[in-house]
């Protein structure tokens, strides 16, 4: 899947089947559910998850607990806008997918 038709997929009431954890919470929080987006981050155990998880803290407000995601995602603290960020972190997680 590649960004265009993951963005489309946001016109569903449910992610697409195929999606990692972290990317289903990109896909949730894109719906607005903070809340289960946070979920679908803390089920994915990796790399991915943590940095997923690091924008979510950041979005949220609380740079403290975004700065400890971001250095376990091996990843720098993000200081672009959050649209751009997220845009960063789907493109990438869907890259890792396509090969």
């Amino acid at each position: 899947m590649d960004l265009p038709a993951f963005r489309a997929s946001l016109t569903a009431a449910e992610p697409p089947a195929a999606l990692s954890h972290a990317q289903r919470a990109l896909w949730l929080d894109a719906k607005g559910d903070w809340d289960g987006a946070h979920d679908a981050a803390q089920a994915d155990e990796g790399g991915a998850g943590d940095w997923v998880h690091a924008y979510l803290h950041r979005k949220e407000g609380d740079s403290g607990n975004a700065a400890y995601w971001y250095r376990r995602a091996k990843k720098p603290v993000c200081r672009t806008p959050l649209d751009e960020e997220w845009q960063a972190i789907a493109e990438a997680l869907l890259k890792d997918v396509r090969g």
